[in-house]
């Protein structure tokens, strides 16, 4: 799936993952190939990902919105941090 994590500064990841889990307002939830079409908003919390190279990834964030369509991941934070 490719993933885009953008900020309204910056593009703060961009690339091919097998796995995204993100705090849906509604609760935590996971996206996975041929996940259904969704658009949901994000509350603050953790979002992690795996890597189509198996490389796991932390970040942070305040809120936003992900959009799933046809294996493309768009994902909109309001502010976003790294975590090692």
């Amino acid at each position: 799936m490719q993933l885009e994590i953008l900020t309204p500064g910056k593009t703060i990841f961009s690339g091919k993952v097998n796995i995204l889990r993100v705090p849906g307002t509604k609760g935590p939830f996971t996206i996975l190939r041929n996940h259904a079409p969704i658009i949901s908003s994000l509350d603050s919390g953790e979002i992690s990902l795996v890597t189509d190279k198996g490389v796991d990834k932390f970040f942070f964030i305040t809120s936003g919105v992900v959009e799933v369509k046809k294996n493309k991941i768009t994902l909109l934070a309001e502010k976003i941090t790294e975590e090692q």
